[in-house]
């Protein structure tokens, strides 16, 4: 339960009325529950298409749910999206791009990486047939979470501080095997077999995703995590719209 809520306090802006006491190493440790706080984040979903799908032109419905969901997660992982884009398209090298990631300012090509990955997250959402819609609002968040203990899990960091330093260091193979069973489990329960079709695809974009940022910074930083996690959100989106998933 204490490992859940420090998920839920880091990966969300939701109001908890009690907190946790937590150490450094329980940052990482907390990345088992990641999927379980997707879930979370899922649900409340689901709850808002419920209330305002019967009211609302699907369009309208889903550009106000990827809203919803950038505001439960105070748009923590947009702003590793901005400034990433921001740092591929710095001159320079591995110094240059750590430190245009670090600037709190966001230039135009992280803007316009923010804009494509909220349109490109609505498009998606939008494709997916109205027969599988509440399973995939559960499903995305927590199997993009999922993609974050992976990533993180026997990665380098990139600086010696930070939070990102922190999940590196504390993320293990025990947390990586508890998320891949939560995410596992509830995507078989959810669409059947058929949702690893999703699972393996997130898998292989995270472990490709991972290999440019170590080769291109020699590590990771919290920013990098944050980007693969919204491209995850996408990538199961998409897959979700098709009809791999239906027949």
């Amino acid at each position: 339960m204490r490992f859940y809520i420090i998920a839920m306090q880091f990966l969300t802006i939701i109001p908890l009325p009690f907190s946790v006491h937590r150490e450094k190493e329980d940052l990482g440790r907390s990345t088992a529950l990641f999927p379980l706080a997707g879930f979370t984040i899922g649900a409340l979903l689901v709850g808002l298409n419920l209330l305002i799908s019967p009211w609302l032109a699907r369009p309208l419905c889903d550009a106000l749910l990827i809203t919803a969901l950038s505001a439960v997660t105070g748009g923590l992982h947009l702003d590793g999206m901005a400034d990433v884009c921001d740092g591929l398209a710095a001159r320079g090298g591995r110094d240059r791009f750590l430190a245009v990631m670090k600037d709190s300012n966001v230039g135009a090509v992280g803007a316009a990486g923010l804009v494509l990955d909220l349109l490109l997250k609505w498009q998606a959402l939008v494709a997916v047939p109205n027969e599988i819609k509440w399973q995939a609002l559960l499903l995305f968040p927590a199997m993009a979470r999922f993609g974050q203990v992976l990533t993180l899990t026997g990665a380098r960091h990139a600086r010696a501080d930070g939070l990102g330093a922190a999940f590196v260091q504390g993320a293990g193979a025990v947390a990586l095997s508890i998320a891949f069973v939560i995410t596992a489990a509830a995507a078989f329960f959810l669409l059947g077999a058929k949702a690893f079709i999703a699972m393996m695809a997130l898998c292989l974009f995270t472990a490709g995703g991972r290999m440019f940022f170590q080769r291109r910074l020699g590590g990771l930083t919290g920013d990098t995590v944050g980007c693969i996690s919204e491209l995850n959100e996408i990538l199961v989106l998409i897959i979700f719209s098709t009809t791999l998933i239906l027949q």
